[in-house]
């Protein structure tokens, strides 16, 4: 089994946590992580895929180890995100990559795709979204609700979101067997949620995740135009993003692998060999 190596980076006065294996002159896989983890998600992943990419998976700024400023000190938006983990490729010597997302991460990915579209060379999407299709509508509402207005109403249906019982339901929901699911996934999640202000990051958050949608339309050309190479790798059982959201990558990008397995939005916690195969049978294809 490959080495792990946990290092940080400041970029720009803040540290940018990340965990790093495989060779240092391999393709680079970009692991980009959702709400509300962090490159925990990916601590099986990383070890499994080492030995055929150089894998990087970074905290975004608000999660796991990276800094996690108060509100007032940083503008938690995806744009934002998007803009350090720019600056940490350049740091880090990146270029070029593969580009892997989940939850959060797609909308980061795709920022980091139109910014520079000739630096990714092919897209894994697990259960990240790029389509209207896609979002579970009962989930979906209260976080729309809040984005067009972020009254005390409107933040007080999202803050249970915050809470132990929905971030262990994200795990263990659309899971046959949720006894494979490591609980230690979600205690790691709820520890760092409830460290001083983290609420108020993670409202931002959920208030500018509209904005996501407005990217879409110039995403789907680029995936039209530039035919870089596309799997969607979905949890079909996922309540949060649901199949929709991985068979529409077809519509712009028709060559591309959908696989859609028994699991809920945190496959990699009870799929990750199957993950790991189709991930090396593909990209054995090109």
């Amino acid at each position: 089994m490959a080495s792990v190596h946990h290092r940080s980076v400041a970029v720009h006065g803040l540290e940018v946590f990340y965990r790093e294996a495989g060779p240092a002159d391999a393709p680079v896989l970009l692991l980009l992580h959702g709400y509300p983890t962090s490159s925990h998600m990916f601590r099986h992943l990383i070890p499994a895929l080492a030995d055929q990419y150089r894998v990087i998976a970074p905290d975004h700024i608000g999660f796991g180890r990276s800094s996690a400023p108060p509100v007032d000190d940083f503008d938690y938006t995806f744009d934002a995100l998007a803009e350090v983990t720019r600056q940490f490729l350049e740091i880090v010597g990146v270029a070029t990559y593969t580009l892997y997302v989940q939850d959060y991460g797609a909308p980061i990915g795709w920022r980091l795709a139109l910014s520079d579209p000739d630096a990714v060379e092919a897209i894994i999407s697990q259960n990240g979204n790029a389509y209207e299709e896609g979002f579970a509508p009962d989930f979906w509402e209260p976080i729309w609700a809040y984005g067009a207005d972020r009254s005390d109403e409107n933040e007080a249906a999202l803050r249970p979101a915050l809470g132990r019982a929905a971030v262990e339901w994200q795990y263990t929901h659309g899971v046959t067997d949720a006894s494979t699911v490591d609980p230690d996934a979600w205690e790691h999640d709820l520890a760092l949620l409830h460290r001083e202000g983290s609420d108020r990051v993670q409202l931002s958050l959920f208030g500018d995740y509209a904005s996501n949608r407005t990217l879409y339309p110039a995403f789907h050309e680029w995936l039209r135009t530039s035919h870089v190479p596309v799997l969607a790798v979905w949890g079909r059982n996922d309540e949060i993003f649901t199949a929709a959201g991985a068979e529409a990558f077809l519509q712009d990008a028709p060559h591309a692998r959908v696989e859609l397995m028994d699991g809920g939005h945190f496959l990699l916690e009870s799929n990750l060999d199957a993950v790991t195969r189709v991930i090396k049978e593909w990209r054995s294809g090109f």
